[in-house]
């Protein structure tokens, strides 16, 4: 075995940072020959005789080595991306999936959803730490799923009034309804589970990202974690694709990280944290997502660009026109499609150029929705620099309506934060210490879009079906751009909204998940919800 694939093999000696069932990787799809198909594209960029076949590459091995290392070497990786591998992958943490996985824009996931689907008491990671240390951690971990189940329970009326009201017809068939009042108090309910609760999902990824992974597995806020899972998805690679091994480059130290050398010089103490915290809150001034950027000249370029696809000088076309032949459903008719084509359409994509820059404060369990919209980027925080002494967290709408629920829940934050801060006197790491921040922990950042990528998010997420969180920054940052841009202000609106401006029938998508609300009758300034 050459030296470089005997350092691999030690790298991968894995051994799982948690106590009990910790996570699971299986490879369950993959490419076949995906090492020789890369070379094979590589070649065929260069072919004078037409397509070069994985058999081709197979009769020079050496040659096809060399190609491998050298394009990699140099940087061309797009052959890469050829290749896919699918993973199963079991008992992760939301932390993990939060901080590592779901963090870039080069993947699919489809994941157990906690929004739906009951979590069960033992499905937590629980980090190898001392006895002491082990035994408050599991404490802290018993009362947040008590309060969980407590929730839900407290949460069913006031969840079932407002359903009813919503629904009246419904009230006089409540066994056959009664599990959709549950799934929304459950919904609540999660906010006060930690963010070491396990998921399973399916991960795809090229083997590209994969080789990236393996790089940077080691990173702040979960890195033994990411370090372990990753190396197990390389292993399973490595397993029916051994030829890998001959570019695959060694993980990159966490501190030889370009956060490292900053995170390390921060100023100590909780102060520098409790000044930024109370800056960035006072900047959003109250709404969840606030506008603190944008092109000052954002209508004009889209009409501009508008123009420049159906070559029509200005004096034929207005900018309004202009506009609204991209973004007006009942001219662009694309925007009441159910799958999304407008980043195929060549007028649909003059949207590309007008942009806006958000200010956002989102619970992490929203947060880790949100961030499934990867052509809205974000620059999210590492979370342990921002974990300070005090609780810090966001609450629910319907918790207002039950004070039994609005107490439990404020006592299990503030027990969860005196666990942490115990924990963190015995000396555990910020890292291992944060796998039990709950789900409804602040999490504060800066995000980005285009009017394309951000127009298909309000899209799904002014939805009164959305995630309360999620929806209520799309509900500011929608009245924002309308209060600056109105031309195109007026096209962001929730799925039905387009829907009938494009005349597409029905009007909601949603079939038996109607929200119960006729939100294409009603104007943004009055949006409003409690479920």
């Amino acid at each position: 075995m050459a030296q470089h694939e005997q350092a691999i093999a030690r790298d991968l000696d894995l051994e799982t940072p948690f106590d009990g069932d910790g996570p699971r990787v299986e490879l369950v799809n993959a490419f076949s020959a995906a090492y020789d198909n890369s070379v094979a594209t590589a070649r065929t960029c260069y072919s004078g005789k037409g397509i070069v076949s994985v058999e081709d590459v197979r009769q020079k091995p050496e040659l096809r080595d060399r190609i491998a290392k050298s394009t990699f070497e140099a940087g061309h990786h797009t052959t890469l991306q050829h290749a896919h591998f699918q993973f199963a992958l079991s008992n992760v943490s939301r932390q993990f999936l939060w901080s590592f996985l779901h963090s870039h824009p080069f993947y699919n996931s489809e994941q157990v959803s906690q929004r739906y689907v009951t979590v069960r008491a033992d499905s937590t990671a629980i980090p190898r730490m001392p006895g002491e240390a082990s035994a408050i951690y599991r404490n802290a971990v018993q009362s947040q799923h008590a309060a969980y189940e407590r929730l839900i329970e407290l949460l069913e009326n006031p969840t079932a009034r407002e359903y009813y009201r919503i629904f009246p017809a419904r009230k006089k068939q409540d066994g056959r309804y009664r599990r959709a009042v549950m799934k929304k108090s459950q919904e609540i309910a999660r906010y006060v589970l930690p963010v070491a609760t396990q998921a399973y999902l399916y991960h795809t990824v090229s083997g590209l990202t994969l080789l990236r992974y393996w790089r940077l597995c080691e990173q702040r806020d979960a890195s033994l974690e990411t370090r372990y899972v990753v190396g197990r998805m390389v292993q399973e690679m490595l397993r029916v694709e051994p030829q890998f091994a001959k570019i695959i480059q060694d993980p990159l130290p966490l501190d030889e990280t370009p956060e490292a050398e900053f995170f390390n010089a921060r100023p100590a103490g909780e102060g520098t944290t409790l000044g930024f915290i109370r800056e960035f809150d006072e900047e959003l001034g109250g709404l969840t997502s606030r506008l603190v950027d944008r092109k000052t000249r954002n209508e004009a370029m889209v009409a501009s660009a508008v123009r420049e696809v159906l070559g029509v000088p200005r004096a034929h076309m207005s900018d309004e026109d202009a506009i609204r032949a991209a973004l007006d459903p009942s001219r662009n008719a694309l925007h009441g499609e159910a799958m999304t084509l407008t980043t195929l359409s060549k007028l649909s994509r003059a949207l590309v150029h007008a942009s806006y820059t958000f200010k956002r404060k989102l619970s992490h369990t929203a947060d880790s929705q949100d961030q499934r919209h990867r052509m809205t980027p974000a620059s999210r925080p590492i979370l342990t620099a921002h974990l300070i002494g005090e609780p810090d967290y966001l609450s629910p709408t319907l918790l207002d309506h039950s004070a039994p629920a609005r107490s439990l829940y404020r006592d299990t934050m503030e027990r969860t934060w005196t666990a942490i801060g115990k924990l963190r006197r015995l000396g555990v790491p910020d890292e291992t210490c944060a796998y039990l921040l709950p789900n409804a922990v602040a999490v504060r950042f800066t995000e980005s879009a285009d009017l394309l990528h951000l127009h298909h998010k309000h899209k799904m997420r002014l939805c009164y079906n959305a995630q309360e969180e999620i929806w209520k920054a799309s509900v500011d940052e929608a009245r924002q751009i309308a209060d600056v841009e109105p031309i195109i202000g007026r096209y962001l609106l929730p799925p039905c909204g387009l829907r009938k401006l494009a005349k597409t029938r029905p009007v909601c998508p949603e079939g038996d998940r109607y929200c119960g609300v006729p939100v294409w009758k009603v104007s943004l300034d009055q949006y409003s919800r409690i479920i």
